[in-house]
């Protein structure tokens, strides 16, 4: 179920996943973009020293008679043995390769190891630095900067090498990474937060209008009321006029269908009045058909009504009142009978429908077990949920077999001719159940009879 529910569309998981995705996008981008330039600010730096090492080293170095003499230098770490600081002065050699001319003393026995290619790209842009990375002695990474010099009377120019180890540099990059994911972490949570937050309050509104569309709805208000933002303003009043158009063809149904009933309904008396003062067969075949079209004038008026009712707003109903009414009304008119109605309904219980329909439905189904019973009734009226409620009725009759209550259901069908009636009782239940989107069932009663259970909606 909570999958289903999160495949639906929902507008604020919209919102919200737009809104997380070009945030976690935007936060993403500036945290690779703040560590490429902080490792690029770092590596300036350390190219600045690189480059203050070489020039102290082409300028103090000396030349005579072709061998090339380097200065003496003040840094400590040059002369302290695998320090991670180095220099070095190397020519090309005939065969290409770079032969170390004069090394620090922290290369110890050790030389650079500049790429193959190196001395072609510093004799390509003489006096510019190009920078590289290669194993220290040791095995540390090293950043190095090559410059090609050319000095009067050598006839070869000479290249200066210095490399310094960069794991420092290194490790402050990935502790920046480290500690700028962190910051965003934590900005992208609050971010998310702030998210949701604004969404919830920016969609309350909406909901607010949902919630007096269901008001209307359970026929707990006629109209939508409140004040609502000016992007739905509009929204509510289109369906404010949309439900009091509903209203309107709703009230000229049920006009029409009234004035309908009244049209034919009159002929039919007419006629079942004549065809009874008239002797012979004609006349009885007259009344007897006269009296199915009168049944069937009013049963589908009576669904016409019906459907009619359940398209228009909300009504409700308390079922307690109406229960108590129908118990007191069926006592009187089965008095000679002894019947004993013993009803019972739950506190707050509406029906969501008419006070009338509640009336045939539960007038009925009272009624034919008053008629059936050996004395004794029971209803019971008791919520099912928040949007059904049940309607039982039970008698201590006879009660009918599986075959027959399917027959029952059936309109006009009459199963003992011994009781008055039209046998429309429970199709007229069952039809106004339905109409309501409700059910009719027929099972054995406790009590030894008949049990009638109408599901029918109710407001919470």
């Amino acid at each position: 179920m909570a999958f289903e529910a999160l495949r639906r569309p929902s507008l604020a998981r919209r919102l919200v996943l737009l809104a997380l995705g070009w945030s976690l996008a935007a936060l993403v981008v500036s945290a690779l973009v703040l560590a490429l330039l902080f490792q690029q600010a770092a590596l300036r730096r350390f190219d600045l020293g690189l480059s203050d090492l070489i020039d102290n080293l082409t300028a103090g170095a000396t030349v005579d008679q072709g061998q090339v003499y380097a200065p003496v230098l003040t840094d400590e770490r040059a002369l302290r043995a695998y320090s991670g600081r180095y220099w070095e002065i190397a020519e090309r050699a005939p065969d290409g390769r770079i032969r170390a001319l004069v090394r620090s003393r922290s290369l110890w026995d050790s030389e650079l190891h500049p790429p193959a290619d190196l001395a072609q790209r510093v004799g390509a842009n003489p006096g510019q630095p190009v920078t590289f990375s290669t194993p220290g002695p040791l095995g540390e990474p090293l950043r190095a900067m090559a410059r090609q010099a050319s000095y009067p009377g050598r006839a070869t120019p000479v290249i200066f090498f210095a490399a310094e180890d960069r794991s420092p540099i290194d490790r402050d990059v990935r502790a920046f990474v480290a500690w700028t994911a962190g910051a965003f972490l934590l900005l992208g949570a609050g971010l998310i937060a702030a998210v949701i937050v604004q969404v919830r309050v920016g969609l309350r509104p909406l909901w607010a209008l949902r919630r007096e569309v269901a008001a209307v709805r359970r026929g707990k208000a006629e109209r939508i009321e409140g004040e609502f933002p000016i992007e739905l303003t509009p929204l509510a009043e289109e369906l404010n006029a949309l439900m009091a158009h509903n209203q309107e063809v709703v009230e000229r149904q049920r006009t029409h269908v009234g004035n309908l009933a009244h049209a034919l309904k009159t002929p039919i008396s007419v006629m079942i009045a004549e065809a009874g003062q008239q002797p012979g067969a004609l006349a009885e075949v007259v009344s007897r058909q006269a009296q199915v079209m009168q049944q069937h004038v009013d049963h589908h008026l009576r669904r016409a009504r019906a459907a009619a009712r359940t398209q228009g707003q909300g009504e409700r109903t308390e079922v307690a009142e109406v229960l108590d009414e129908l118990a007191r009304t069926l006592t009187r008119i089965f008095t000679d009978k002894g019947v004993e109605i013993d009803w019972d309904c739950d506190e707050d219980l509406y029906f969501l429908g008419e006070r009338q329909d509640l009336m045939e439905i539960a007038g009925n189904a009272m009624e034919n077990a008053c008629k059936w019973c050996k004395g004794k009734v029971r209803v019971r009226a008791a919520a099912k949920g928040p949007e059904r409620f049940g309607l039982t009725v039970e008698d201590n009759g006879p009660g009918l077999r599986p075959e027959q209550r399917e027959a029952a259901l059936m309109r006009g069908q009459r199963l003992d001719e011994s009781a008055p009636g039209s046998g429309l009782g429970l199709s007229i239940i069952d039809e106004l159940a339905r109409a309501y989107r409700g059910s009719l069932s027929l099972s054995d009663s406790t009590l030894g009879g008949l049990r009638l259970e109408v599901d029918l909606p109710r407001v919470g």
